[in-house]
């Protein structure tokens, strides 16, 4: 690939208007089989909850793999944190991957584009994320 550097500077100067939400993405995935995976399952979705209640976690879940049906142990957390430092430690101290069941890489991300819908009917307390 060749041409200029682009920099956040100028994907910030080009998004101008839009969230500019700096999150980061942890990728997961699993370094000895399902095996470790399941093991530390029940540990690492406690874990997952207490990121979600503390307002850290934006969303999580598994990469199905491409029959739609069967899970390889891989995944994705989108968290929000001051710094990429700061994401790495909240990835390091996941169960999952203190235990060694599943390594990690964390990215930098920005959110700008998309849409949430939240239906709540207060007749019926049903409610929809869509």
């Amino acid at each position: 690939m060749s041409g200029p550097t682009i920099t956040k500077d100028d994907i910030l100067e080009a998004s101008k208007g839009m969230l500019q939400k700096q999150l980061f993405v942890v990728f997961t995935k699993p370094t000895n089989g399902m095996g470790p995976v399941m093991e530390v399952i029940e540990d690492h979705l406690k874990f997952q909850v207490k990121l979600e209640q503390k307002g850290i976690m934006l969303g999580a879940g598994p990469f199905w793999a491409d029959d739609e049906h069967t899970w390889h142990g891989e995944g994705m957390v989108i968290i929000r944190a001051d710094s990429l430092a700061h994401a790495k430690e909240i990835a390091e101290s996941d169960p999952m991957h203190a235990s060694g069941a599943r390594s990690f890489v964390v990215r930098p991300w920005l959110l700008n584009e998309g849409r949430v819908t939240v239906t709540i009917d207060f007749s019926t307390g049903k409610h929809a994320v869509d």
